[in-house]
């Protein structure tokens, strides 16, 4: 009888064991599954936003603002229009000296060059002497360091995320009703979403 309720403590010890592996199991297999919701996340769908660090996911706007999610921590908020301007990433461009050219193409020789992407901490004269390695014809004259920064900021988001940029080429251009508004200054233009108002722009560079 004793040696009954001693397997029945031990089946039942082993039992519990199980199941909170198998939960366990459970919980790597939904984080997996979240992460791999990044991977095949759509680079259309990925904006810039002003005063605000990092790249974000648009999951809805208004002319209010928008509710976006960060690519950093995987939060969610409201951003309001008033204080933020929003920039798609597949709609920036950069200064050249042969003329403006689109993002992607940057991101595209950083991810083909073989030299070593530098931290985007690092001084001015190292984050150039890289860019001019990695595209020569960009116009230092109005790409700033800042500019630099961001782009190599941008492409460790997108890398970490897995996030495949297109082709240049791949990136359709916006229709009449979706088009973005610009507002000038000396040295970029900067896209805002319709209805809403110009405000300062943050980066000079990169447009």
């Amino acid at each position: 009888m004793q040696n009954k309720t001693i397997y029945k403590h031990k089946t039942f010890v082993v039992a519990i064991f199980a199941a909170f592996f198998i939960s366990l199991t459970l919980l790597k297999i939904i984080s997996f599954i979240l992460q791999q919701n990044f991977i095949y996340m759509d680079y259309n769908k990925l904006v810039s936003v002003t005063g605000l660090a990092g790249l974000f996911e648009l999951l809805s706007s208004k002319s209010d603002g928008a509710v976006i999610r960060s690519l950093d921590d995987n939060t969610t908020k409201f951003v309001s229009a008033r204080k933020h301007n929003f920039s798609h990433l597949e709609s920036i461009e950069v200064y050249t000296v042969k003329g403006n050219i689109n993002l992607a193409e940057i991101f595209a020789a950083i991810k083909k060059s073989k030299e070593k992407m530098p931290d985007a901490n690092v001084d001015n004269k190292t984050l150039k002497s890289y860019f001019k390695n990695v595209y020569p014809d960009l116009d230092f004259d109005r790409v700033y360091a800042s500019d630099m920064k961001k782009m190599i900021k941008w492409f460790e988001i997108l890398k970490k995320n897995k996030i495949e940029v297109p082709s240049s080429d791949d990136i359709p251009e916006t229709d009449e009703q979706n088009k973005m508004h610009y507002t000038d200054t000396p040295h970029t233009k900067e896209m805002i979403p319709p209805k809403m108002a110009p405000r300062k722009i943050e980066s000079r560079g990169v447009k």
